[in-house]
């Protein structure tokens, strides 16, 4: 069974920084490319960054370009490292997984597998 599961989500002032881990299990996702979405309350969900299984390509929204990035490890592990976070970043954040051909980063239907999110909240 895959799982992805999700950690490192927290309460943080402005300006501060937030590191969150996305574990895969149930097989080996180093031929899949990952991403992240986060949902805010009474909004959709919203494409964050995604990478690509080689690692090569990584892709961001504009909102949070220059602040925020993504890696992956070689042990099925991905990872958000989000700076000078904004209080327009709280939000619950989900990693995701997938593997289709012709992957569209930025549609999260493109994605087969979701983590259950962390909730991620920066006090003004």
């Amino acid at each position: 069974q895959v799982q992805l599961v999700e950690s490192g989500g927290g309460l943080v002032q402005a300006g501060g920084s937030l590191r969150l881990s996305c574990a895969a299990s149930g097989r080996t996702f180093s031929n899949y490319y990952l991403g992240w979405f986060r949902q805010a309350p009474g909004k959709e969900r919203e494409f964050v960054t995604g990478i690509s299984w080689s690692s090569r390509s990584t892709y961001y929204a504009d909102s949070v370009k220059g602040r925020f990035t993504i890696s992956r490890d070689a042990k099925n592990t991905v990872y958000l490292q989000m700076n000078s976070l904004k209080p327009e970043d709280t939000a619950v954040y989900y990693c995701a997984a997938g593997q289709r051909p012709g992957w569209t980063v930025r549609n999260q239907y493109d994605y087969d597998y979701w983590g259950q999110g962390t909730q991620v909240t920066v006090a003004s």
